[in-house]
């Protein structure tokens, strides 16, 4: 897990909370709009296929982001996959829980591309790969929101 930086979180600027969403784990990173850069934060275990809402809620009570952003897997051609409508409804999860305006963005391959960046490029290993792969495929998912 990546520790935030007690420093960071007093900004509290225009602050964007990214999620890479899977059902046993959810990947967290934090980012400004007006830096435009993201970073990856935690990775938060699932409770029986369900979001951990606390420690979710702690982060948006530390960070008090203006906005989210939830990566959505589809197929090739733009339709929904088997995961699609557990991802949709997280997204209306979190808008009626913390009244935040939540914007989807298309994760084809970022937990892929994360693990090869991970993996091959900075040599991490495969345990490690694990427990962080997920908060670096939402720094991704946020990184590339904040490039559109």
């Amino acid at each position: 897990m990546v520790k935030a930086d007690p420093l960071a979180a007093k900004f509290r600027g225009d602050a964007y909370l990214g999620f890479d969403f899977g059902n046993k784990k959810i990947g967290v990173a934090v980012g400004y709009a007006d830096t435009g850069i993201a970073s990856p934060l935690q990775t938060i275990r699932s409770l029986n296929q369900t979001p951990d809402w606390q420690k979710i809620g702690q982060l948006i009570d530390e960070w008090r982001p203006i906005g989210l952003v939830v990566g959505i897997s589809r197929q090739d051609d733009g339709s929904d996959n088997i995961v699609t409508p557990r991802m949709q409804k997280f997204c209306r999860q979190l808008n009626g829980r913390y009244n935040l305006p939540v914007h989807q963005v298309d994760e084809t391959l970022t937990t892929f591309a994360a693990k090869q960046m991970l993996f091959d490029d900075l040599k991490v290993s495969a345990a490690k790969l694990w427990a962080v792969q997920d908060q670096l495929a939402a720094q991704l998912i946020l990184q590339s929101w904040f490039d559109k």
